[in-house]
């Protein structure tokens, strides 16, 4: 059996252990589809990334979760960017990747003595959630009263669709035990979509928005610790649902992971002007070991 290396990177965190584990194929053009599915599904975590050769952009980036593949994944691709980088395979500060979702710029630069990531994300889209608010809240572990009435629940996208669920209160986030299994017959505008629960209440002081985020059960996972694309769909939610007339350039921290002891920060980056916004996000990433994986 071909052994295979993949790198174990946690992205949105500088400290081994904390935001969310990403696993990297710094050689993914050696295997075909069926082999990175099957090295997504051995390593595990909810997302592991493939390097190959791209004929549009600098290099191109495969996402697979143990059960099928993703367009776009921005820990991943945080992650991915980060053992190029480690590796000596990626010299130029500016440079563009190939995704399912798209061509898209990332740039990269020292900040602090860490490598600063800065991603940009597909243009925001929105659409309507027609489900049960009650059956919606009790999927994740909560009643209707702990949803925050004041905004929608919204399917959104910066490259993955993800449901925004607002929540009143901060509290509520230890209280949630997501049944994942029930996600598809609720979602039944989009059955494959995940769910994100977000507050504006938060933990640590100077962030702005705090979040998890429930895979779809499609998946073959059930939550994610720091979630790049989602947190990009709520800079754009912010500026579209919450507060409209904000000035614009604006950067949110959004904080996410804290419950699976796994915290992170996504910086948000808000740009452009309403309805035609532009998202970007930045963070860090830190190298954790190397993980060897069989495949048939």
């Amino acid at each position: 059996m071909p052994k295979v290396c993949v790198k174990h990177i946690d992205a949105f965190s500088s400290i081994p252990g904390k935001g969310n584990p990403a696993g990297v194929v710094l050689n993914g053009g050696d295997y075909t589809d069926e082999q990175m599915l099957a090295i997504a599904a051995a390593v595990g975590f909810n997302e592991t990334s493939f390097v190959v050769s791209s004929n549009i952009a600098d290099f191109r980036i495969r996402y697979f979760t143990p059960g099928h593949e993703m367009n776009l994944c921005g820990h991943a691709t945080m992650g991915t960017v980060y053992a190029l980088r480690m590796n000596g395979l990626l010299k130029q500060s500016d440079f563009t990747i190939e995704t399912n979702a798209g061509v898209l710029p990332i740039h990269i630069h020292e900040e602090n003595n860490q490598l600063l990531i800065t991603m940009q994300q597909a243009k925001p889209q929105f659409q309507t959630f027609n489900g049960s608010k009650s059956e919606i809240a009790a999927s994740i572990g909560l009643t209707e009263e702990d949803l925050h009435s004041q905004y929608p629940i919204v399917y959104g996208s910066t490259g993955i669709w993800t449901l925004i669920v607002p929540v009143k209160e901060l509290a509520s986030f230890h209280n949630m035990d997501p049944a994942t299994k029930d996600f598809p017959g609720i979602l039944k505008e989009m059955r494959r979509a995940s769910v994100h629960p977000i507050s504006f209440e938060v933990r640590d002081e100077g962030n702005d928005m705090h979040a998890r985020h429930f895979s779809s059960p499609f998946s073959g996972t059930v939550e994610d610790a720091v979630t790049g694309t989602a947190s990009g769909v709520m800079g754009a939610y912010y500026k579209t649902f919450v507060n409209e007339d904000m000035s614009l350039p604006t950067t949110f921290i959004v904080e996410q992971g804290h419950e699976m002891e796994k915290d992170g920060r996504v910086y948000v980056h808000v740009n452009g002007e309403h309805g035609n916004l532009e998202i970007s996000i930045s963070g860090t990433a830190v190298y954790v070991k190397d993980i060897e994986v069989e495949i048939e």
